[in-house]
């Protein structure tokens, strides 16, 4: 079902194991039926407690759960051209660019020019519509374009699992709910790590291993006599560790050394930035590293 090959869904622009609805699914002319189909699918699995080796960009779950898409959900699906929207948000395009409420779709090699709004392309975007067109260009990229396709599935879903019960979940816990929360080689994450700013000497760094591999302690406890074990970080958190670091919580089948991104392997890298009262940043578009800095 999510093989590219059959053209139902694609890998995302962001790495080449999270899967995004392919735009263009139409070439299957049977493509709705299947995404119906395979919406009843993931519906059993979740009713059923089976986790699908399948994981998704972070906007598909989002749609799941009838929230809203934002600009920040670009990144997984063009980071190339979010960065382009943040730019043009934060700097005055007068002169700089001529767009007009519209934009292009590659259908096969065939360039089709869609509208966003009624007439967009004869409006222009100028410094002071520029969020309505990034809004509206956002909101055509990660949710219109596949509507009908994701409409179809959520059908299928929603069979199985009624919208009500699964909208307690935040996008990040059903991501967890689909596809499990993988066990974690620590040794092999902290192998296949970079610095940037530390060594592995450092505090921060030795610190922040030791919460993800905690030794267990040992305390008394008021009421009883019993010795009792405190850990802290289990799989749960060390995999929500691993979303916000990398966008998914996934771990590829030969472990940290073979994390990718649309631009090749990308290197876990813990980097110093910023001020040390600052929380914790996540750069996972940054090339060719999976970055987490001011932590």
């Amino acid at each position: 079902m999510f093989n590219p090959f059959y053209c139902l869904f694609e890998y995302s622009a962001h790495d080449n194991y999270t899967l995004q609805i392919n735009p263009h699914s139409g070439i299957n002319p049977e493509h709705l039926n299947y995404f119906k189909f395979i919406g009843r699918v993931v519906g059993l699995a979740v009713f059923h407690r089976r986790f699908l080796d399948a994981f998704f960009v972070v906007s598909f779950y989002k749609m799941i759960l009838k929230m809203p898409v934002k600009l920040a959900d670009m990144e997984a699906i063009d980071a190339d051209f979010y960065r382009s929207l943040v730019w043009m948000l934060e700097n005055d395009i007068t002169d700089a660019l001529d767009l007009t409420f519209s934009t292009e779709d590659d259908r096969f090699g065939e360039v089709v020019t869609v509208e966003l709004k009624p007439g967009g392309e004869e409006i222009a975007v100028t410094n002071e519509n520029k969020k309505e067109y990034v809004d509206l260009v956002t909101n055509w990229r990660i949710q219109k374009r596949i509507d009908e396709q994701f409409q179809n599935f959520a059908a299928g879903f929603n069979e199985l699992i009624p919208q009500d019960l699964i909208n307690v979940f935040d996008e990040r816990e059903l991501e967890l709910l689909i596809g499990g929360i993988a066990e974690m080689d620590v040794d092999d994450w902290k192998k296949h790590t970079d610095y940037r700013g530390y060594t592995e000497s450092d505090d921060v760094i030795q610190w922040f291993w030791k919460v993800l591999r905690p030794t267990p302690r040992f305390v008394v406890l008021p009421s009883c006599a019993d010795f009792q074990a405190i850990r802290s970080w289990d799989a749960e958190k060390k995999s929500r560790l691993l979303q916000f670091t990398t966008g998914t919580s996934r771990i590829p089948v030969n472990g940290f050394k073979d994390l990718q991104g649309s631009d090749g392997p990308r290197r876990f890298t813990i980097e110093k930035a910023g001020d040390v009262s600052q929380l914790p940043k996540a750069h996972t578009w940054y090339s060719p590293q999976y970055t987490l800095s001011q932590y």
